[in-house]
């Protein structure tokens, strides 16, 4: 096998949601992940410490697609609206695999305690670079953090919502999150 074949991360990304799927997380062993995707387990090691770090795959990106996002918005938008260009950025970079492997995942998640605790940990992460970007823009901290914390829920549920709905088209997640934004702006105006 080649040793630097393109592509590794992907494929061990994928091969773990499969395995953890097919076996649960438990049972699923570095050197499984490593075989299915057709790479060594230092290639594994290369890419990822250990198999629960593979459920974050690019968590780094997405907050720092989310914080430029929010960085980049109109000096005069509010914090919802720089939150929505924010949420925008990030979506842009979900493609066909990521729409692909959400029901498996979301599966994988339900299965596993361990998977669970680290899929927080993931929203904590979005919510807090969505909060210091907002926070960087001159919005006040418990403002900047309630805004956060809603992009990180329009994010689950327009991701959760384009992950269900028909792959038979070409759809794109941003329109998914913002409508899920606009629910929860919509809802949030009701708590009064």
């Amino acid at each position: 096998m080649p040793r630097w074949e393109p592509g590794a991360r992907e494929r061990l990304v994928v091969a773990a949601v499969d395995l953890f799927t097919e076996q649960g997380y438990d049972a699923t062993t570095v050197a499984q992940i490593a075989e299915r995707a057709g790479v060594t387990k230092s290639t594994f090691f290369r890419h990822f410490p250990d198999k629960r770090e593979l459920l974050v795959a690019g968590q780094e990106t997405l907050s720092r697609l989310l914080a430029e996002g929010i960085a980049e918005a109109p000096a005069d938008a509010g914090p919802l609206d720089a939150v929505a260009a924010g949420l925008e950025r990030a979506a842009g970079a979900m493609g066909p695999m990521n729409r692909e492997l959400a029901p498996r995942l979301k599966a994988a998640v339900a299965a596993s305690t361990e998977l669970q605790e680290r899929d927080a940990l993931k929203s904590v992460s979005l919510a807090a670079a969505m909060t210091e970007a907002l926070t960087a823009r001159g919005v006040p901290d418990a403002t900047a953090a309630v805004a956060g914390e809603l992009g990180v829920l329009a994010f689950k549920r327009g991701y959760a919502a384009w992950s269900e709905s028909d792959r038979g088209t070409d759809e794109a997640l941003a329109p998914y999150v913002l409508t899920a934004l606009a629910e929860l702006r919509a809802a949030s105006a009701a708590l009064s």
